[in-house]
């Protein structure tokens, strides 16, 4: 797990490609320094795992479901990239739960500066954009951020100018690709609510555990709570 709190920008060395996948050789100092093999590394928002290191740099694979789903296959030598290893137990959450596994892409659509802020406005998808809330939490390319609005086809998020110049956020522009990390939370929410209450082994009195009547739908909804004392 991460929490979207950016702790170096590095730079990508080399790339080797294959059919359906890549090696990543990414140049860094912060992040180095206690690596391990087998460590986890959010690159720009996308968890990898360190297969060889050095005090300068260290590799990563990138499978095809990475690359099809995320970014990463725009890297290109020269290019950089947002870092951050995995949080430690007795650290601090100064930003969110990020799981570094990405749910879709977004596109900048606007970059405006708001005196001291900068608001950067993302077109989304409405498979992203429901599982967004103003005043929630957003990572984009791993960066933990407020969404200040949102619609069915976009969000905005107003960044201060440190965050910007510490992280790859000041080298976009309009129409560049971001990947996209919802609230972890909101997505079992709605599986969960997906579900119909479950009877008990053996029960045929059409109650669900815990004595409420099974809802027969499949789906389970807020009117059907209420109607029995949740």
């Amino acid at each position: 797990m991460f929490t979207g709190i950016v702790e170096e920008v590095g730079t990508i060395k080399n790339i080797k490609r294959g059919a359906n996948s890549a090696v990543l050789e990414i140049a860094a100092e912060t992040v180095t320094g206690d690596l391990k093999l087998g460590d986890s590394v959010a690159v720009n928002g996308v968890c990898l795992t360190v297969v060889s290191f050095d005090s300068r740099k260290f590799c990563a694979d990138v499978m095809h479901e990475t690359l099809d789903r995320s970014s990463l296959a725009a890297l290109r030598p020269g290019s950089h990239v947002n870092l951050e290893r995995a949080m430690p137990a007795n650290g601090r959450y100064g930003g969110h739960l990020v799981s570094g596994h990405v749910n879709g892409l977004g596109k900048i659509a606007s970059i405006k500066k708001d005196d001291i802020a900068i608001r950067y406005t993302i077109s989304a998808g409405a498979d992203i954009t429901k599982y967004i809330v103003e005043k929630g939490s957003i990572a984009i390319d791993g960066i933990s951020l407020t969404v200040t609005g949102v619609d069915e086809g976009s969000f905005s998020v107003s960044i201060i100018p440190h965050t910007a110049k510490s992280t790859v956020l000041y080298e976009k522009k309009i129409g560049d690709i971001v990947n996209l990390e919802t609230d972890i939370i909101a997505k079992y929410v709605e599986k969960l609510l997906g579900f119909a209450p479950l009877s008990s082994p053996g029960d045929s009195s059409g109650k669900a555990r815990g004595g409420a009547p099974k809802k027969e739908s499949g789906v389970l909804t807020r009117e059907f709570l209420l109607e029995n004392g949740f």
